[in-house]
């Protein structure tokens, strides 16, 4: 899995366009150059242009995995049977929290968000819409010590074994106050005169509370929900297919670019800027757009950011890595 991620950072390098170097990140000018020579998708001003580059960077927290432990599914496959666009949010409509859109705030969280986001959605699919629960990023963040480093990153399928070993409690968002641990971080505010606090400097890691909140009536140890297993999922898209067909949305992760922060609409490529770092996210679908493949994306950088807070990266061809890195889980 290693070599086929460094592999995916070189072909996203040499698909880059040549001048990339010379334009600064989050300026007009990278915008212009966007719209210019970007084939499939467009730029336009971003929730970050206030942020310095080094908070960006910190949202990034996917670390690359060590040898990976999870052992990897392998589908049946029935070509026939793969439609040419598929939606969970459309495949299961009762299931509320594949539309939702989170915030991680200023914490290099996005590992734990992808985690919970894509549990979340396979528990209320494995029970035909019976069981709805909003599992917690922060209980993840916080209390996972095998997991990697809290907000200063961490490693994907170390979490979906950590569903399986140990649980993870209820929790809405922040300031939510629902579940047993919402989370704790503020969402933070990505324009220069909006109404949250601005997204700058370093938020620490929350320290593990194994309780809920008082007001929750259920004990901690109560709450939990537990996985049954958790596995890989081959690079090869037919199969990735197929998982999300048959399982629900599934975690993924990607290298990240400059030009990737200006995202407005269409399907993303990398086309010019340089490597940020690795960026865990939900993976909920695909399609066609005007002839090109994508997948399609939920994000973790609230709906103020691309269209909703999702986004569409090529598929088909492990764009920056996108293909190389999928985790999931079926839910006990």
């Amino acid at each position: 899995m290693r070599f086929l991620i460094l592999l995916a950072l070189v072909v996203c390098s040499i698909q880059a366009l040549p001048s990339q170097k010379s334009i600064k990140p989050l300026s007009s000018e990278m915008i212009e150059f966007i719209n210019k020579n970007a084939e499939t998708w467009k730029a336009g001003p971003s929730k970050f242009d206030s942020w310095s580059l080094e908070s960006v960077k910190r949202l990034l927290g996917t670390l690359q995995e060590q040898q990976s432990t999870l052992k990897q599914i392998v589908h049946d496959v029935n070509l026939d049977a793969i439609p040419e666009n598929f939606d969970s949010r459309e495949q299961w409509p009762d299931c509320p929290t594949i539309k939702e859109i989170r915030d991680q705030g200023n914490c290099g969280s996005c590992w734990a968000f992808g985690a919970v986001e894509a549990m979340s959605d396979r528990i209320c699919i494995a029970s035909n819409g019976a069981k709805k629960v909003h599992l917690s990023a922060e209980d993840l963040v916080d209390c996972c010590s095998s997991c990697g480093f809290g907000c200063n990153g961490g490693y994907p399928q170390s979490a979906w074994e950590y569903w399986v070993r140990t649980g993870i409690v209820t929790g809405g968002n922040w300031n939510s106050n629902e579940g047993c641990k919402p989370y704790s971080i503020q969402a933070c505010e990505h324009h220069v005169n909006g109404t949250r606090p601005p997204c700058q400097g370093e938020q620490p890691t929350p320290k593990c509370q194994k309780q809920c909140r008082s007001e929750y009536p259920t004990p901690f140890v109560e709450d939990k929900n537990y996985g049954k297993s958790a596995y890989s999922v081959s690079s090869k898209e037919a199969q990735i297919q197929t998982e999300i067909m048959t399982n629900g949305p599934v975690e993924g992760a990607f290298t990240v670019y400059a030009d990737f922060l200006n995202y407005k609409s269409g399907v993303y490529k990398h086309t010019t800027g340089s490597q940020l770092g690795g960026h865990a996210i939900k993976v909920l679908g695909w399609g066609v757009e005007n002839g090109v493949k994508y997948w399609l994306v939920a994000n973790s950088w609230n709906t103020d950011w691309g269209f909703g807070g999702f986004f569409k990266i090529l598929r088909g061809s492990n764009e920056c890595g996108i293909e190389s890195g999928i985790v999931g889980g079926i839910p006990k």
